[in-house]
This record gives structure tokens, C-alpha cells and sequence, in this order.
């Protein structure tokens, strides 16, 4: 189940909650593959996908909370707890993710020219939200745990 539904609190680990992050739905980066793959070019081609736009983390618990239709926040999850946490959920190494995780909390993983350079996606978060728990109510536990994990930067599988 996901944890906002449960209890109305998402796990944050992208830090701070208020800061703009790149995120993007599996459905665009499945459509411009596509595209790259049908076009014709030569050489080595970078493409920087991203949303529409930049959300926070304290949007995704807002978007939750509207589509929910009860109160969900974020919880920044303290940094010195996540080794043990994510051990705690299956992780043998958990050294790469806390890398990953800090390289976007203290601004080092960027595109390389920025927002400006990158390619803007069509579906909304909102959009992938509503799907997200309509998935849900389908098939209540497994799929939704991967998902969540996915949304909340949690290793679930």
C-alpha cells in the first residue's frame, strides 16, 4: 500500500523538500526512445529528458493530498539513517543510491546545461499520480510497492 494512503506521510530523501528536482514519467521516456530510435543520426546523441517541470517533493505530497482528498506531507528523511534503513530493506551496498541521492540534494547531478537544455515531457505529475493509485486499487500490493519506491526513493524490490 502506499504509505501516503496509509498514513498520510511520504518518506523524502530528496532534500530539501522545497527544492525544484528533475523527474520525468515512464511513458515519455518510453515515447522519446522511441523517437530517438525511428530518427536518423549519427555519432553519439545525449538527450536530457525531464517533466514538464521541475517539481518538490512538498508538490508530490500536495498532488497525493488533492488526489487522496485527505492531508499527506512529506518527511525528509534524516541522512545519517538511510544506510541503515535501506539495509533494513534489502539493500546489500547501499552506497550507490546515497551517492546518487546526494548528488541531486546538493546540486552536483545536473543536466549539463541545465533546465534550459533539457527536453520537457508532456505527461503531468499529477497525471502519473492519478495513474499510480488507480494501479493501486487494480492490484493492491506488489505493484503499488514498486511504485512507491520509485516515487519516494525508496528500494522496495
Amino acid at each position: 500500500m502506499l504509505p501516503q494512503r496509509e498514513n498520510g506521510v511520504i518518506p523524502g530523501f530528496l532534500q530539501p523538500l522545497d527544492k525544484p528536482v528533475p523527474m520525468v514519467a515512464t511513458a515519455d521516456v518510453g515515447r522519446v526512445a522511441a523517437e530517438v530510435l525511428q530518427g536518423i543520426w549519427n555519432g553519439r546523441r545525449v538527450v536530457e529528458l525531464e517533466g514538464p517541470r521541475r517539481v518538490t517533493p512538498d508538490e508530490v505530497a500536495a498532488t497525493f493530498a488533492e488526489l487522496l482528498g485527505r492531508p499527506v506531507r512529506m518527511d525528509a528523511v534524516p541522512r545519517e539513517t538511510w544506510e541503515p534503513l535501506f539495509r533494513s530493506q534489502g539493500m546489500k551496498n547501499p552506497t550507490p543510491r546515497i551517492r546518487m541521492l546526494d548528488g541531486f540534494n546538493e546540486g552536483w547531478i545536473e543536466f549539463e546545461n541545465g533546465e534550459a537544455s533539457s527536453r520537457k515531457g508532456e505527461v503531468a505529475l499529477k497525471t502519473v499520480l492519478q495513474m499510480l493509485i488507480e494501479r493501486e486499487d487494480k492490484r493492491p500490493h506488489v505493484e503499488a510497492d514498486c511504485l512507491a519506491g520509485a516515487v519516494t526513493g525508496l528500494n522496495r524490490f
